[in-house]
């Protein structure tokens, strides 16, 4: 699902959805097919208010969501990616990042914060699929791993909204060892007490499922977010067998015991606040 952005409202809506009505006001349900206008779509987060469905959306969003008045501090932006391989497929990879950097706005795949959340002061990071599939390189896994240091510096709670296509196949083992770096870095975040809390949006998929995002002290999700490693359709093939209905669906995981709680995003904020509550004291 492609983007676009109205400039005169500052409002971010699927541009293949558009229907009947000029400039865009109007956007339709993938899920119930029904029409909405813009602004009751940016009201309700980017939730269908006729049937649930969770719109995707990036970091930007979920800032302005969380953040009160939405005033943060953007942290690590100075860390930006590399071609330190040379790799080339059908496109040069610098090119690929050049393309996502200008298409998206971002210049990697994850934005890290930090700001006031109700009465809370949290780190919080945010992965935006837009930017070549969300996918993990050595700097999204290093801003990440800078957050969780800074969280545990700060003594502050730390949220990580995950939303990945899994590891970045140009840059080979330099994406995969980032499962190992954020790891360890929440085991040190662990080992004092501090509240981690990772939200699975759809998708979350590879190794960014493999690490940072199944290791919250609460794992939450959105409603259903696809939740796994490999794919069904991997799966399926591997192993010659038909996949249980719903299968690595949110409400799947919460069956089974990966997930903690499933989250409409129009009350992520009161249910974060209210956990770190709980949790902070």
């Amino acid at each position: 699902m492609t983007w676009y952005l109205r400039k005169e409202e500052g409002i971010r809506t699927p541009s293949t959805e558009k229907i009947g009505a000029p400039d865009g006001l109007w956007v339709k349900c993938p899920s119930c097919g029904k029409p909405i206008h813009i602004k009751e779509l940016a009201q309700s987060q980017y939730v269908c208010p006729h049937c649930g469905y969770h719109f995707p959306i990036g970091s930007r969003e979920y800032f302005r969501l969380l953040f009160e008045q939405g005033q943060h501090e953007v942290l690590f932006e100075e860390i930006l990616p590399v071609d330190a391989l040379g790799f080339v497929d059908s496109r040069p990879y610098p090119q690929r990042l050049t393309e996502a950097q200008r298409k998206t706005g971002l210049t990697e795949a994850v934005r890290c914060a930090v700001g006031s959340v109700g009465r809370h002061t949290v780190a919080v990071a945010v992965m935006d699929f837009g930017f070549i599939g969300g996918s993990m390189g050595s700097v999204v896994g290093e801003r990440i791993a800078r957050t969780i240091r800074y969280a545990l510096e700060h003594r502050l709670p730390l949220l990580i909204i995950s939303r990945s296509g899994g590891a970045r196949m140009m840059e080979g083992s330099l994406s995969l060892v980032q499962m190992a770096k954020t790891a360890a870095w929440l085991a040190q975040y662990a080992k004092v007490g501090l509240p981690y809390i990772s939200l699975m949006t759809d998708p979350t998929m590879g190794g960014v499922t493999a690490s940072f995002a199944m290791l919250g002290d609460i794992n939450l999700a959105e409603p259903k977010a696809l939740i796994g490693f490999a794919g069904p359709r991997v799966i399926r093939e591997a192993t010659g067998k038909d996949l249980p209905p719903g299968f690595q669906e949110a409400e799947f995981q919460l069956e089974h015991g990966f997930v903690d709680l499933i989250v409409d995003r129009r009350e992520l904020k009161s249910t974060l606040v209210r956990l770190w509550d709980m949790l902070c004291g």
